[in-house]
Protein backbone atom coordinates (compact mmCIF):
# COMPACT_ATOMS: atom_id res chain seq x y z
CA UNK A 1 0.00 0.00 0.00
CA UNK A 2 1.65 3.25 -1.09
CA UNK A 3 1.75 6.72 0.49
CA UNK A 4 -0.85 8.13 -1.92
CA UNK A 5 -3.42 5.52 -0.85
CA UNK A 6 -2.84 6.34 2.82
CA UNK A 7 -3.22 10.06 2.08
CA UNK A 8 -6.52 9.35 0.34
CA UNK A 9 -7.72 7.36 3.36
CA UNK A 10 -6.66 10.14 5.76
CA UNK A 11 -8.54 12.74 3.71
CA UNK A 12 -11.64 10.54 3.70
CA UNK A 13 -11.48 10.09 7.47
CA UNK A 14 -11.29 13.84 7.97
CA UNK A 15 -14.19 14.60 5.64
CA UNK A 16 -16.56 11.72 6.42
CA UNK A 17 -17.81 11.78 10.00
CA UNK A 18 -20.85 9.58 9.39
CA UNK A 19 -19.22 6.38 10.67
CA UNK A 20 -16.77 5.53 13.44
CA UNK A 21 -13.22 5.63 12.08
CA UNK A 22 -12.67 1.89 12.45
CA UNK A 23 -15.82 1.08 10.45
CA UNK A 24 -14.92 3.58 7.75
CA UNK A 25 -11.44 2.09 7.37
CA UNK A 26 -12.96 -1.37 6.95
CA UNK A 27 -15.35 0.06 4.35
CA UNK A 28 -12.46 1.66 2.48
CA UNK A 29 -10.59 -1.66 2.42
CA UNK A 30 -13.71 -3.28 0.96
CA UNK A 31 -14.10 -0.49 -1.62
CA UNK A 32 -10.47 -0.83 -2.70
CA UNK A 33 -10.91 -4.57 -3.13
CA UNK A 34 -14.06 -4.07 -5.18
CA UNK A 35 -12.42 -1.41 -7.36
CA UNK A 36 -9.34 -3.51 -8.01
CA UNK A 37 -6.92 -1.20 -6.17
CA UNK A 38 -6.23 -4.09 -3.81
CA UNK A 39 -5.46 -7.58 -5.04
CA UNK A 40 -5.32 -10.84 -3.13
CA UNK A 41 -2.21 -11.06 -0.92
CA UNK A 42 -1.43 -7.33 -1.07
CA UNK A 43 0.28 -6.35 2.18
CA UNK A 44 -1.30 -3.70 4.44
CA UNK A 45 0.70 -1.43 6.77
CA UNK A 46 1.51 -2.58 10.32
CA UNK A 47 -0.90 -1.21 12.92
CA UNK A 48 1.44 1.47 14.26
CA UNK A 49 2.31 2.67 10.76
CA UNK A 50 -1.39 2.79 9.86
CA UNK A 51 -2.23 4.74 13.02
CA UNK A 52 0.55 7.27 12.41
CA UNK A 53 -0.30 7.72 8.71
CA UNK A 54 -4.01 8.27 9.36
CA UNK A 55 -3.72 10.30 12.55
CA UNK A 56 -5.64 7.80 14.69
CA UNK A 57 -4.71 5.91 17.84
CA UNK A 58 -3.40 2.36 17.89
CA UNK A 59 -6.64 0.96 19.37
CA UNK A 60 -8.73 2.39 16.53
CA UNK A 61 -6.32 0.95 13.96
CA UNK A 62 -6.55 -2.48 15.65
CA UNK A 63 -10.36 -2.29 15.69
CA UNK A 64 -10.36 -1.37 11.99
CA UNK A 65 -8.29 -4.41 11.03
CA UNK A 66 -10.38 -6.63 13.29
CA UNK A 67 -13.57 -5.35 11.62
CA UNK A 68 -12.11 -6.00 8.15
CA UNK A 69 -11.01 -9.46 9.24
CA UNK A 70 -14.49 -10.23 10.59
CA UNK A 71 -15.92 -9.28 7.19
CA UNK A 72 -13.51 -11.72 5.54
CA UNK A 73 -11.55 -8.97 3.76
CA UNK A 74 -8.10 -9.44 5.28
CA UNK A 75 -6.06 -11.96 7.21
CA UNK A 76 -3.12 -11.63 9.60
CA UNK A 77 -0.18 -13.95 10.04
CA UNK A 78 2.07 -13.43 13.09
CA UNK A 79 5.55 -12.49 11.94
CA UNK A 80 4.43 -11.98 8.34
CA UNK A 81 1.95 -9.11 8.50
CA UNK A 82 -1.59 -8.32 7.36
CA UNK A 83 -2.73 -9.20 3.85
CA UNK A 84 -5.76 -8.68 1.63
CA UNK A 85 -7.69 -11.91 1.18
CA UNK A 86 -9.18 -10.86 -2.12
CA UNK A 87 -12.58 -12.00 -0.93
CA UNK A 88 -15.61 -11.07 -2.97
CA UNK A 89 -18.60 -11.69 -0.67
CA UNK A 90 -21.19 -11.32 -3.41
CA UNK A 91 -20.79 -14.09 -5.94
CA UNK A 92 -22.80 -14.34 -9.12
CA UNK A 93 -21.99 -17.94 -10.06
CA UNK A 94 -20.89 -18.78 -13.58
CA UNK A 95 -23.11 -20.93 -15.76
CA UNK A 96 -20.05 -22.95 -16.67
CA UNK A 97 -19.46 -26.45 -15.40
CA UNK A 98 -18.75 -27.20 -11.76
CA UNK A 99 -16.74 -30.11 -10.43
CA UNK A 100 -19.56 -32.37 -9.34
CA UNK A 101 -17.68 -35.58 -8.46
CA UNK A 102 -20.31 -37.15 -6.25
CA UNK A 103 -19.91 -38.16 -2.64
CA UNK A 104 -21.10 -41.72 -3.06
CA UNK A 105 -22.41 -43.77 -0.17
CA UNK A 106 -20.33 -46.66 1.12
CA UNK A 107 -21.71 -49.96 -0.18
CA UNK A 108 -21.42 -52.49 2.69
CA UNK A 109 -20.35 -55.91 1.43
CA UNK A 110 -22.54 -57.82 3.90
CA UNK A 111 -24.41 -60.67 2.14
CA UNK A 112 -27.13 -60.93 4.79
CA UNK A 113 -27.81 -57.19 4.57
CA UNK A 114 -27.95 -57.24 0.77
CA UNK A 115 -30.41 -60.12 0.97
CA UNK A 116 -32.54 -58.23 3.51
CA UNK A 117 -32.71 -55.20 1.20
CA UNK A 118 -33.62 -57.39 -1.78
CA UNK A 119 -36.32 -59.32 0.12
CA UNK A 120 -37.88 -56.11 1.40
CA UNK A 121 -37.97 -54.65 -2.12
CA UNK A 122 -39.50 -57.81 -3.57
CA UNK A 123 -42.22 -57.80 -0.96
CA UNK A 124 -43.26 -54.31 -2.08
CA UNK A 125 -43.50 -55.40 -5.71
CA UNK A 126 -45.38 -58.56 -4.77
CA UNK A 127 -48.10 -56.98 -2.66
CA UNK A 128 -48.68 -53.64 -4.39
CA UNK A 129 -51.13 -53.08 -7.21
CA UNK A 130 -48.71 -52.49 -10.11
CA UNK A 131 -50.94 -50.05 -11.98
CA UNK A 132 -51.43 -47.93 -8.86
CA UNK A 133 -47.70 -47.23 -8.91
CA UNK A 134 -47.77 -46.26 -12.59
CA UNK A 135 -50.43 -43.57 -12.25
CA UNK A 136 -50.11 -39.88 -11.54
CA UNK A 137 -50.07 -39.13 -7.82
CA UNK A 138 -50.72 -36.04 -5.72
CA UNK A 139 -47.47 -34.32 -4.83
CA UNK A 140 -46.13 -34.88 -1.33
CA UNK A 141 -46.44 -38.63 -0.92
CA UNK A 142 -49.04 -41.24 -0.03
CA UNK A 143 -50.26 -41.81 3.52
CA UNK A 144 -47.71 -44.63 3.97
CA UNK A 145 -44.90 -42.52 2.50
CA UNK A 146 -45.64 -39.66 4.89
CA UNK A 147 -45.81 -42.10 7.81
CA UNK A 148 -42.35 -43.37 6.90
CA UNK A 149 -41.08 -39.80 6.39
CA UNK A 150 -42.25 -38.87 9.89
CA UNK A 151 -40.47 -41.89 11.35
CA UNK A 152 -37.26 -40.84 9.58
CA UNK A 153 -37.61 -37.18 10.63
CA UNK A 154 -38.51 -38.07 14.22
CA UNK A 155 -34.96 -39.36 14.68
CA UNK A 156 -33.88 -35.71 14.73
CA UNK A 157 -36.84 -33.32 14.90
CA UNK A 158 -38.81 -32.93 18.12
CA UNK A 159 -41.85 -31.24 16.57
CA UNK A 160 -42.53 -32.97 13.22
CA UNK A 161 -46.14 -32.39 12.10
CA UNK A 162 -47.66 -34.63 9.36
CA UNK A 163 -49.34 -31.72 7.55
CA UNK A 164 -45.96 -29.95 7.23
CA UNK A 165 -44.12 -32.88 5.63
CA UNK A 166 -43.57 -33.44 1.91
CA UNK A 167 -42.02 -36.49 0.25
CA UNK A 168 -39.86 -35.24 -2.63
CA UNK A 169 -37.60 -36.67 -5.38
CA UNK A 170 -34.25 -35.95 -3.69
CA UNK A 171 -32.69 -33.18 -1.61
CA UNK A 172 -31.26 -31.40 -4.66
CA UNK A 173 -34.75 -31.06 -6.12
CA UNK A 174 -36.01 -29.60 -2.83
CA UNK A 175 -33.23 -27.00 -2.92
CA UNK A 176 -34.23 -26.00 -6.45
CA UNK A 177 -37.84 -25.67 -5.36
CA UNK A 178 -37.07 -23.70 -2.21
CA UNK A 179 -34.72 -21.23 -3.88
CA UNK A 180 -37.27 -20.76 -6.67
CA UNK A 181 -39.89 -19.98 -4.04
CA UNK A 182 -37.92 -17.91 -1.53
CA UNK A 183 -35.50 -15.81 -3.59
CA UNK A 184 -36.47 -12.83 -5.72
CA UNK A 185 -34.35 -10.83 -8.18
CA UNK A 186 -31.93 -8.57 -6.33
CA UNK A 187 -31.99 -10.65 -3.15
CA UNK A 188 -29.09 -12.67 -1.78
CA UNK A 189 -28.81 -16.23 -0.47
CA UNK A 190 -26.31 -16.53 2.38
CA UNK A 191 -24.02 -19.56 2.19
CA UNK A 192 -20.76 -20.56 3.83
CA UNK A 193 -17.45 -19.74 2.15
CA UNK A 194 -17.18 -23.49 1.50
CA UNK A 195 -20.45 -25.09 0.43
CA UNK A 196 -22.07 -27.99 -1.41
CA UNK A 197 -21.29 -27.42 -5.14
CA UNK A 198 -24.91 -28.15 -6.03
CA UNK A 199 -26.03 -24.92 -4.37
CA UNK A 200 -23.67 -23.01 -6.66
CA UNK A 201 -25.05 -24.78 -9.71
CA UNK A 202 -28.65 -24.11 -8.66
CA UNK A 203 -27.91 -20.43 -8.04
CA UNK A 204 -26.32 -20.13 -11.48
CA UNK A 205 -29.29 -21.78 -13.15
CA UNK A 206 -31.79 -19.54 -11.35
CA UNK A 207 -29.70 -16.40 -11.75
CA UNK A 208 -29.37 -15.91 -7.98
CA UNK A 209 -26.60 -14.14 -6.08
CA UNK A 210 -24.81 -15.95 -3.27
CA UNK A 211 -23.47 -14.01 -0.29
CA UNK A 212 -20.44 -15.81 1.13
CA UNK A 213 -20.10 -15.97 4.93
CA UNK A 214 -16.63 -16.45 6.36
CA UNK A 215 -16.32 -19.59 8.45
CA UNK A 216 -14.06 -21.01 11.14
CA UNK A 217 -13.69 -24.50 12.58
CA UNK A 218 -17.23 -24.28 14.06
CA UNK A 219 -18.99 -23.21 10.85
CA UNK A 220 -20.18 -19.83 9.50
CA UNK A 221 -19.39 -16.75 11.58
CA UNK A 222 -22.38 -15.04 13.15
CA UNK A 223 -21.30 -11.42 12.84
CA UNK A 224 -21.00 -11.33 9.01
CA UNK A 225 -24.45 -12.92 8.81
CA UNK A 226 -25.92 -10.25 11.07
CA UNK A 227 -24.16 -7.47 9.13
CA UNK A 228 -25.68 -8.53 5.81
CA UNK A 229 -29.10 -9.00 7.46
CA UNK A 230 -28.94 -5.41 8.73
CA UNK A 231 -28.48 -4.18 5.17
CA UNK A 232 -31.57 -6.12 4.04
CA UNK A 233 -32.29 -8.12 0.91
CA UNK A 234 -31.43 -11.55 2.33
CA UNK A 235 -33.75 -14.20 0.88
CA UNK A 236 -32.52 -17.18 2.91
CA UNK A 237 -29.65 -18.74 4.85
CA UNK A 238 -28.52 -22.12 3.50
CA UNK A 239 -26.76 -24.42 5.98
CA UNK A 240 -25.43 -27.97 5.93
CA UNK A 241 -24.79 -28.08 9.69
CA UNK A 242 -24.08 -31.74 10.48
CA UNK A 243 -21.12 -33.46 8.77
CA UNK A 244 -20.74 -30.50 6.47
CA UNK A 245 -19.88 -31.11 2.84
CA UNK A 246 -16.91 -30.75 2.31
CA UNK A 247 -15.27 -30.08 5.71
CA UNK A 248 -17.30 -32.56 7.87
CA UNK A 249 -17.83 -29.80 10.48
CA UNK A 250 -20.68 -30.33 12.96
CA UNK A 251 -21.82 -26.85 14.00
CA UNK A 252 -21.92 -26.80 17.82
CA UNK A 253 -25.03 -25.86 19.77
CA UNK A 254 -23.89 -22.36 20.71
CA UNK A 255 -23.18 -21.37 17.11
CA UNK A 256 -26.50 -22.86 15.97
CA UNK A 257 -28.34 -20.83 18.61
CA UNK A 258 -26.56 -17.63 17.59
CA UNK A 259 -27.32 -18.10 13.88
CA UNK A 260 -30.94 -18.95 14.66
CA UNK A 261 -31.21 -15.84 16.86
CA UNK A 262 -30.07 -13.55 14.03
CA UNK A 263 -32.42 -15.22 11.56
CA UNK A 264 -35.33 -14.79 13.96
CA UNK A 265 -34.59 -11.13 14.62
CA UNK A 266 -34.44 -10.34 10.90
CA UNK A 267 -37.09 -12.88 9.75
CA UNK A 268 -34.69 -14.66 7.38
CA UNK A 269 -35.82 -18.16 6.26
CA UNK A 270 -33.35 -20.98 6.97
CA UNK A 271 -32.78 -23.96 4.67
CA UNK A 272 -31.30 -26.73 6.82
CA UNK A 273 -29.81 -29.43 4.59
CA UNK A 274 -29.24 -32.34 6.99
CA UNK A 275 -28.32 -34.97 4.41
CA UNK A 276 -25.64 -36.61 6.57
CA UNK A 277 -27.17 -36.23 10.02
CA UNK A 278 -28.10 -39.89 10.58
CA UNK A 279 -24.48 -40.93 10.06
CA UNK A 280 -23.64 -38.83 13.12
CA UNK A 281 -24.55 -40.30 16.51
CA UNK A 282 -23.55 -37.29 18.62
CA UNK A 283 -26.43 -35.49 20.30
CA UNK A 284 -26.98 -32.29 18.31
CA UNK A 285 -30.06 -30.09 18.18
CA UNK A 286 -31.39 -29.24 14.70
CA UNK A 287 -31.66 -25.56 13.87
CA UNK A 288 -35.27 -26.36 12.98
CA UNK A 289 -35.90 -26.97 16.69
CA UNK A 290 -34.36 -23.58 17.52
CA UNK A 291 -36.25 -21.59 14.88
CA UNK A 292 -39.17 -23.81 13.76
CA UNK A 293 -41.19 -20.87 12.41
CA UNK A 294 -38.47 -20.08 9.85
CA UNK A 295 -36.71 -23.34 9.03
CA UNK A 296 -37.19 -25.70 6.11
CA UNK A 297 -35.64 -28.93 7.40
CA UNK A 298 -34.52 -31.52 4.83
CA UNK A 299 -33.41 -35.14 5.26
CA UNK A 300 -32.97 -37.79 2.61
CA UNK A 301 -32.05 -41.40 2.00
CA UNK A 302 -29.21 -40.99 -0.54
CA UNK A 303 -26.49 -41.12 2.13
CA UNK A 304 -27.91 -44.27 3.72
CA UNK A 305 -29.23 -46.11 0.65
CA UNK A 306 -27.49 -44.59 -2.33
CA UNK A 307 -28.29 -41.77 -4.75
CA UNK A 308 -30.13 -44.08 -7.14
CA UNK A 309 -33.12 -43.68 -4.84
CA UNK A 310 -33.92 -39.98 -5.08
CA UNK A 311 -36.05 -39.61 -1.99
CA UNK A 312 -36.11 -36.74 0.47
CA UNK A 313 -38.36 -35.48 3.23
CA UNK A 314 -38.86 -31.78 3.95
CA UNK A 315 -40.53 -30.35 7.04
CA UNK A 316 -41.79 -26.81 6.42
CA UNK A 317 -42.29 -24.01 8.99
CA UNK A 318 -46.10 -24.02 8.59
CA UNK A 319 -48.89 -25.89 6.82
CA UNK A 320 -49.28 -22.96 4.45
CA UNK A 321 -45.58 -23.18 3.58
CA UNK A 322 -46.03 -26.88 2.83
CA UNK A 323 -48.88 -26.07 0.45
CA UNK A 324 -46.87 -23.37 -1.30
CA UNK A 325 -43.78 -25.57 -1.66
CA UNK A 326 -45.95 -28.43 -2.89
CA UNK A 327 -47.24 -26.19 -5.68
CA UNK A 328 -43.70 -25.17 -6.70
CA UNK A 329 -42.45 -28.76 -6.63
CA UNK A 330 -45.44 -30.00 -8.62
CA UNK A 331 -44.72 -27.40 -11.31
CA UNK A 332 -41.04 -28.43 -11.45
CA UNK A 333 -41.23 -32.22 -11.02
CA UNK A 334 -44.93 -33.25 -11.26
CA UNK A 335 -44.46 -35.88 -8.54
CA UNK A 336 -41.98 -38.18 -6.90
CA UNK A 337 -41.82 -41.77 -8.14
CA UNK A 338 -44.55 -43.89 -6.44
CA UNK A 339 -42.37 -46.99 -6.85
CA UNK A 340 -39.38 -45.35 -5.18
CA UNK A 341 -41.60 -43.95 -2.44
CA UNK A 342 -43.01 -47.42 -1.77
CA UNK A 343 -39.57 -49.04 -1.65
CA UNK A 344 -38.12 -46.39 0.66
CA UNK A 345 -41.19 -46.41 2.92
CA UNK A 346 -41.06 -50.17 3.31
CA UNK A 347 -37.34 -50.12 4.14
CA UNK A 348 -37.89 -47.46 6.81
CA UNK A 349 -40.94 -49.08 8.37
CA UNK A 350 -39.56 -52.65 8.48
CA UNK A 351 -36.12 -51.66 9.87
CA UNK A 352 -34.07 -52.36 6.74
CA UNK A 353 -33.07 -48.69 6.43
CA UNK A 354 -31.77 -48.64 9.99
CA UNK A 355 -29.71 -51.79 9.38
CA UNK A 356 -28.19 -50.19 6.28
CA UNK A 357 -27.46 -46.95 8.14
CA UNK A 358 -25.57 -48.80 10.88
CA UNK A 359 -23.58 -50.82 8.36
CA UNK A 360 -22.59 -47.71 6.39
CA UNK A 361 -21.55 -45.89 9.56
CA UNK A 362 -19.49 -48.79 10.89
CA UNK A 363 -17.62 -49.23 7.61
CA UNK A 364 -17.04 -45.48 7.37
CA UNK A 365 -15.43 -45.45 10.80
CA UNK A 366 -13.12 -48.32 9.78
CA UNK A 367 -12.05 -46.46 6.64
CA UNK A 368 -11.53 -43.24 8.60
CA UNK A 369 -9.14 -45.04 10.96
CA UNK A 370 -7.07 -46.04 7.90
CA UNK A 371 -7.02 -42.42 6.69
CA UNK A 372 -5.77 -41.27 10.10
CA UNK A 373 -3.02 -43.89 9.94
CA UNK A 374 -1.72 -42.87 6.51
CA UNK A 375 -2.42 -39.13 6.46
CA UNK A 376 -2.20 -38.18 10.13
CA UNK A 377 -4.94 -36.76 12.32
CA UNK A 378 -3.32 -33.28 12.26
CA UNK A 379 -3.80 -32.99 8.50
CA UNK A 380 -7.33 -34.31 8.00
CA UNK A 381 -10.70 -33.22 9.27
CA UNK A 382 -13.52 -35.75 9.41
CA UNK A 383 -16.30 -37.11 11.57
CA UNK A 384 -17.15 -40.63 12.59
CA UNK A 385 -19.76 -41.90 10.15
CA UNK A 386 -18.78 -39.57 7.31
CA UNK A 387 -17.52 -41.13 4.09
CA UNK A 388 -15.55 -38.07 3.06
CA UNK A 389 -12.74 -36.13 4.70
CA UNK A 390 -11.09 -32.74 4.30
CA UNK A 391 -7.36 -32.89 3.62
CA UNK A 392 -5.16 -29.82 4.17
CA UNK A 393 -2.08 -29.76 1.94
CA UNK A 394 1.35 -28.98 3.41
CA UNK A 395 2.76 -25.69 2.15
CA UNK A 396 6.16 -27.27 1.56
CA UNK A 397 4.78 -29.47 -1.23
CA UNK A 398 3.68 -26.45 -3.33
CA UNK A 399 0.81 -28.51 -4.73
CA UNK A 400 -2.02 -26.73 -6.51
CA UNK A 401 -5.15 -28.47 -5.13
CA UNK A 402 -6.80 -28.67 -8.57
CA UNK A 403 -3.74 -30.24 -10.18
CA UNK A 404 -3.34 -32.74 -7.36
CA UNK A 405 -7.04 -33.67 -7.50
CA UNK A 406 -6.76 -34.43 -11.22
CA UNK A 407 -3.70 -36.61 -10.63
CA UNK A 408 -5.36 -38.49 -7.79
CA UNK A 409 -8.52 -39.15 -9.82
CA UNK A 410 -6.37 -40.65 -12.55
CA UNK A 411 -5.26 -43.18 -9.94
CA UNK A 412 -8.82 -43.96 -8.87
CA UNK A 413 -8.93 -41.74 -5.77
CA UNK A 414 -12.13 -39.67 -5.56
CA UNK A 415 -10.60 -36.24 -4.92
CA UNK A 416 -12.17 -32.81 -5.42
CA UNK A 417 -10.23 -29.53 -5.08
CA UNK A 418 -11.38 -26.84 -2.67
CA UNK A 419 -12.23 -24.48 -5.54
CA UNK A 420 -15.30 -26.61 -6.32
CA UNK A 421 -16.77 -25.68 -2.93
CA UNK A 422 -15.50 -22.11 -2.60
CA UNK A 423 -18.05 -19.30 -2.73
CA UNK A 424 -15.67 -16.44 -1.82
CA UNK A 425 -13.04 -16.78 -4.56
CA UNK A 426 -10.45 -17.62 -1.92
CA UNK A 427 -10.25 -21.44 -1.70
CA UNK A 428 -7.84 -22.94 0.85
CA UNK A 429 -5.08 -25.40 -0.03
CA UNK A 430 -7.23 -28.45 0.57
CA UNK A 431 -9.05 -31.39 -1.04
CA UNK A 432 -12.15 -33.39 -0.28
CA UNK A 433 -11.42 -37.13 -0.43
CA UNK A 434 -14.38 -39.51 -0.69
CA UNK A 435 -14.15 -43.14 0.35
CA UNK A 436 -17.58 -44.44 -0.62
CA UNK A 437 -18.88 -45.98 -3.81
CA UNK A 438 -17.91 -49.33 -5.32
CA UNK A 439 -14.50 -49.66 -3.66
CA UNK A 440 -13.35 -52.09 -1.00
CA UNK A 441 -11.48 -51.22 2.16
CA UNK A 442 -8.30 -52.67 0.60
CA UNK A 443 -8.69 -50.41 -2.45
CA UNK A 444 -9.17 -47.42 -0.16
CA UNK A 445 -5.97 -48.31 1.69
CA UNK A 446 -4.07 -48.49 -1.61
CA UNK A 447 -5.44 -45.09 -2.53
CA UNK A 448 -4.38 -43.66 0.82
CA UNK A 449 -0.83 -44.89 0.31
CA UNK A 450 -0.74 -43.10 -3.03
CA UNK A 451 -2.19 -39.88 -1.53
CA UNK A 452 0.37 -39.94 1.29
CA UNK A 453 3.23 -40.42 -1.19
CA UNK A 454 2.02 -37.55 -3.38
CA UNK A 455 1.48 -34.93 -0.66
CA UNK A 456 4.83 -35.63 0.97
CA UNK A 457 6.80 -34.87 -2.15
CA UNK A 458 7.20 -31.47 -3.84
CA UNK A 459 4.85 -30.94 -6.75
CA UNK A 460 7.68 -30.48 -9.22
CA UNK A 461 8.79 -34.08 -8.60
CA UNK A 462 5.45 -35.55 -9.63
CA UNK A 463 6.34 -35.44 -13.31
CA UNK A 464 9.39 -37.55 -12.56
CA UNK A 465 7.42 -40.23 -10.74
CA UNK A 466 4.44 -40.65 -13.07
Amino acid sequence: MDVHELERWRSRLQSDRGLPAYRLIADMINEDIESGRFQARDRLPPLRDLANALGINYTTAARAYNEAKTQGLIDSHPGSGTFVKGKVALVSPSRGGYEMTMNLMIEPAIPTLVEQVRDSAMSVIARQDLYSMLRYQSFGGSVQAREAALKWLDQRLSHAVPEQVLVCPGIHSVLVGLLSQLARPGQQVCVESLAYPGIKAIAAQLGLTLYSLERDSDGPLVRPFEEVCKRGGVAALYLNPTIHNPTTTVIPKGRREALADVALRYSVPIIEDDAYTLLNEESVIPIADLAPELTYYIMGTAKCFGPGLRSAFVHTPTRRDAQRLSGVMRALYVMSSPLVDSLVSNWILDGTAEAMRKAVRNEAIGRLRLAEKYLGTHRIQSAEGAFHLWLSLPKASNWNPSELAVQLRQEGVSAVASAAFSTDNNPPDALRLCFGGPITRDQWEEGLQYVADMIHQPAYLSSLTT
